[in-house]
C-alpha cells in the first residue's frame, strides 16, 4: 500500500514520526511536505495529498495539522476523498468501517504522541465493511457529480 503524507508547520515534527512508523512496517510512502517548521499554509498540503490519493498516485493519504480540522476541511474540496479526523483509535477503526475513509486528518495538539501510531495503524488495517454503509457512501458521489 502506497501512503500520501503532508502536515503544515505544526504537523511537521508528528509526520515525520507517522513517516518512520510506515517505513519500519514495510509500507511505499510519498511525503508532500513540509520538510520544516517554518509556517506555511495546510491548505496547499491538504491538497497535494488530497490529489494523489484520488488520482490513485497513492492508495491512501494521511495529513496533519495542529487540529486537523483545516486538513480535513481542504481534504474534502477533493473529489472522491473521505477524510476523517480521528483523535482515538475508535474514530479511526469506525471512518474506515463504515466511511471508507482514504485519508487520515490527525490533530498535533490534541492528540498524544503515545496513541498516533496506535491510530494510523487502526485506520490502515480496518476493512470497509460495505452493506448499508456502501448505500450511504453512493449517496455522497451522486452528490458530488
Amino acid at each position: 500500500m502506497k501512503i500520501a503524507l503532508g502536515a503544515d508547520h505544526k504537523g511537521f515534527q508528528y509526520k515525520n514520526k507517522i513517516k518512520i512508523f510506515l517505513q519500519e512496517k514495510g509500507f511505499e510512502l510519498k511525503d508532500f511536505g513540509t520538510f520544516s517548521e517554518e509556517s506555511v499554509d495546510y491548505p496547499d498540503y491538504g491538497f497535494k495529498v488530497a490529489r494523489a490519493v484520488a488520482k490513485s498516485e497513492a492508495d491512501r493519504g494521511i495529513l496533519v495539522c495542529w487540529t486537523g480540522i483545516g486538513m480535513c476541511i481542504a481534504a474534502n474540496k477533493i473529489k472522491g476523498i473521505r477524510a476523517s479526523l480521528c483523535l482515538h483509535e475508535e474514530m479511526a477503526k469506525l471512518t474506515r468501517a463504515h466511511n471508507d475513509s482514504n485519508v487520515l486528518c490527525l490533530s498535533a495538539k490534541f492528540t498524544s504522541e503515545d496513541k498516533l501510531s496506535k491510530i494510523v495503524e487502526v485506520w490502515l488495517n480496518t476493512p470497509f465493511e460495505g452493506g448499508r454503509h456502501q448505500r450511504r457512501l453512493d449517496k455522497i458521489v451522486l452528490e458530488e457529480g
